[in-house]
């Protein structure tokens, strides 16, 4: 992992391994395909960045580039005001090509359920709804998510019952929702 950010090998390695996830991760979050792309190259840099400071003990390589990409979208929705004032200094954003457009909007036209729960889950406090996104939608483990918000994996659990039980979910599982966000039965 901290060869990331010297070694091309494994930057490549580890960018196909954990793109697809960040991608669907972003998409869930966001409605616009230039933001969602620019939030992945964001989160790759970061985790480039932070390389070196990688520590396997506090949890796998997934849960690592999670966090990143969660700190990568909550500063995006922090600074929206900020950011366009950058870009309006900046002369715009670069267009995408017409195929990188239709693969944004496809991914997110696929997580539009995902983002009807999103809608669900603003009654949540931050705690429990943090939890319930990074185990149910995302599906790291519990011990995963508890990493990436730097919290004990029994914390963890008790959010997660919460938020399920306040949405009505079925509770007996980590996992009471299917990939796409609707409730499994």
């Amino acid at each position: 992992m901290r060869r990331i950010g010297t070694d091309p090998d494994a930057l490549e390695t580890f960018y196909r391994e954990h793109l697809p996830a960040v991608q669907r991760f972003v998409a869930r979050r966001v409605d616009d395909p230039h933001t969602a792309a620019d939030l992945v190259a964001d989160t790759f840099l970061a985790a480039i960045g932070a390389a070196s400071r990688f520590d396997p003990s506090s949890g796998s390589a997934r849960g690592w580039i999670f966090g990143i990409a969660r700190h990568t979208v909550l500063m995006e929705h922090r600074q929206r005001a900020r950011r366009a004032r950058a870009v309006d200094r900046a002369g715009g954003r670069r267009e995408l090509q017409p195929d990188a457009i239709e693969n944004a909007t496809a991914r997110i036209d696929a997580e539009q359920e995902a983002r009807g729960l999103y809608r669900r889950l603003e009654a949540l406090t931050p705690g429990p709804r943090a939890v319930f996104e990074l185990v149910v939608l995302d599906q790291l483990s519990v011990a995963e998510a508890a990493a990436v918000l730097h919290i004990r994996p029994g914390a963890a659990r008790v959010r997660l019952h919460r938020a399920q039980k306040a949405l009505g979910l079925h509770t007996g599982s980590t996992t009471s929702l299917e990939a796409n966000g609707r409730p499994s039965r």
